[in-house]
């Protein structure tokens, strides 16, 4: 969508907010009603107006503004926060009081059936209940003080995840064996440092005997990873530190002056890589050793479906010996749905990240949901087929939306464990 497209569409968008905005003010007046301080009801009257109307326009007016060059900074991911947390917000108070307003609707319809040919000073539709309004702003409470939550603490709230893996084939030497995995980094929209540091040394706590990245270090430009690349190259583990490319470092969702520019940022984003202390693997595989007996991690470039396709899995396997206890980096899940469970060589793990789980969700007491399933089999956590495993990190950063609430930004550690026969 080009750019007058892009502001067309936030056009409309502001034009509904509005429409909702005046469908609860006339709530709010309902509730408002019978106070006794004008003053205090206009205040709330007018400041509901003001703020809400001020975060249309902050986010029509910060959208005009964008770049397709630089893509979406967290001062226009934030806008775009505020702007969903008071349009759903909105939306919910909207439901509830039309709920209200039909009623009223048929009530009056039927009590002006009821009294057709006779003649009578009262209304046929009764007024609006306060009740109502009341009802509307408790349960517009609950998304607006969730999404709020969300931006302020929740895209900070990281939580281990902790898996323990049994498989045949895994070599004695490597039993017990920790993998601390996080994925989804998205630099360009971090707002807190100190923040993401605690995330840092969550990961750096778990002691695992390797590290693995998979994917998305920046949204779009390599510029974005540096002034975190203090921070991030603390996380070291004994048998190494290895990454793997997503689908949104290949710069695809900006505009470049040329193709020479854009190559020349993903050269620059694979030297950072260096910088960060990690091993990039690109279509290729190294061996990890622990008292003479070997395993193989392999790791390809982004694959996935409805994405950039150009991870070779087969060229990763070259020179990989078929008998060997495989581990494979691949940033999406769909990878694995679609190549790797059903693949002639044998892989025993796969993992991966990119859903994040949409940001939003629930996982309560082995309930889970979030709209992410609608569009990946595999959204978060572990899979399995044919002893086969995948595992899908959540993700450790966020992008577009500025918070998490539910799907909290993870930090996943994975125990190898041998079955005994």
């Amino acid at each position: 969508m080009h750019r007058g497209g892009f502001f067309t569409f936030f056009l409309i968008i502001a034009a509904i907010t509005l429409l909702f905005d005046w469908y609860v003010f006339s709530g709010l007046k309902t509730f408002t009603k019978d106070w006794k301080s004008g003053k205090a009801r206009q205040i709330v009257l007018w400041g509901y107006l003001f703020i809400s109307v001020g975060v249309t326009i902050l986010f029509v007016s910060g959208f005009g503004s964008f770049s397709h060059s630089r893509g979406m900074t967290p001062y226009h991911e934030y806008m775009l926060s505020l702007f969903v947390t008071f349009f759903i917000t909105k939306m919910v108070f909207s439901i509830v009081l039309s709920l209200g307003d039909l009623g009223r609707f048929f009530y009056g319809v039927g009590n002006s059936i009821a009294k057709q040919g006779t003649k009578t000073n009262v209304p046929y539709f009764p007024s609006r209940r306060k009740f109502i309004s009341e009802l509307a702003i408790l349960l517009a409470a609950f998304p607006f003080t969730g999404f709020i939550y969300a931006m302020v603490r929740g895209k900070y709230d990281y939580k281990v995840h902790r898996e323990t893996i049994y498989f045949d084939e895994l070599p004695e030497a490597f039993d017990g064996f920790t993998i601390t995995q996080i994925s989804d980094i998205h630099s360009g929209s971090f707002d807190n440092t100190a923040a993401v540091q605690r995330g840092i040394d969550l990961a750096n706590a778990q002691k695992s005997d390797l590290f693995v990245f998979t994917g998305d270090l920046v949204n779009n430009a390599a510029w974005e990873i540096e002034q975190y690349i203090p921070n991030f190259k603390q996380l070291k583990a004994p048998y190494g530190q290895y990454s793997i490319l997503g689908n949104h470092d290949y710069g695809d969702y900006i505009q470049w002056n040329n193709d020479a520019e854009k190559a020349a940022n993903l050269d620059k984003l694979k030297q950072h890589h260096k910088d960060l202390g990690y091993h990039l693997l690109l279509d290729e595989s190294v061996e990890l050793e622990k008292d003479g007996q070997k395993i193989s991690l392999i790791g390809v470039q982004n694959w996935g479906r409805g994405f950039i396709q150009v991870g070779d899995l087969d060229k990763a396997l070259k020179g990989v010996d078929e008998n060997a206890f495989k581990i494979l980096l691949s940033h999406d899940p769909t990878h694995w749905e679609d190549k790797v469970r059903f693949n002639t060589t044998n892989i025993d793990l796969t993992l991966a990240g990119h859903t994040h789980g949409a940001q939003f969700g629930v996982e309560v007491a082995g309930f889970r949901w979030s709209p992410v399933q609608y569009r990946y089999l595999d959204w978060a956590g572990l899979a399995h087929h044919n002893k086969r495993y995948l595992y899908v990190n959540r993700g450790f950063g966020f992008l577009a939306f500025s918070g998490r609430l539910g799907i909290w930004p993870e930090v996943t550690v994975i125990t190898l464990k041998r079955k005994v026969a």
